[in-house]
């Protein structure tokens, strides 16, 4: 497990470029925690060190929103409103796991059986105003 602090906006974003330079193609990104913790900043870093050039915005009503790169696709996954398997199969989460694009997926709480043992969690904490702990580790590590 590795855990960082963040203490801006900024540096949440930095993090999230450093990890997707240590990502594998078509790595899944899972995130747990709650409203307003930088999820979305976080996929912001993800795009960038993915060599991705977008406006980043949380897919809450389109529950997934694509980015496209010159060589990198991103799937940006909310599952909020997940409800179920059916939902689940519904938003296309499963035809995005076959592709060589990478998934990062809000709200993984809701969909947690579905991830694959090598999912990357992002589990974030928000410790002060602008001050988030993430602890990242493959969900295969945490059931050992």
């Amino acid at each position: 497990m590795k855990e960082y602090t963040t203490n801006s906006y900024e540096e949440t974003v930095a993090l999230g470029e450093k990890t997707a330079s240590e990502l594998e193609k078509g790595s899944v990104i899972a995130f747990l925690g709650g409203l307003g913790m930088g999820k979305t900043a976080f996929v912001t870093g993800l795009a960038k060190g993915l060599g991705i050039d977008c406006d980043v915005s949380s897919p809450t009503f389109a529950i997934c929103n694509t980015y496209i790169g010159r060589e990198n696709t991103l799937y940006h996954f909310d599952m909020y409103r997940v409800d179920g398997w059916d939902d689940l199969y519904s938003t296309g989460f499963f035809d995005f796991l076959e592709t060589d694009g990478y998934i990062a997926a809000e709200w993984s709480e809701n969909i947690y059986g579905a991830l694959p043992d090598d999912a990357l969690i992002v589990e974030i904490e928000r410790i002060g105003e602008n001050s988030r702990h993430f602890k990242m580790y493959r969900k295969s590590e945490e059931e050992q």
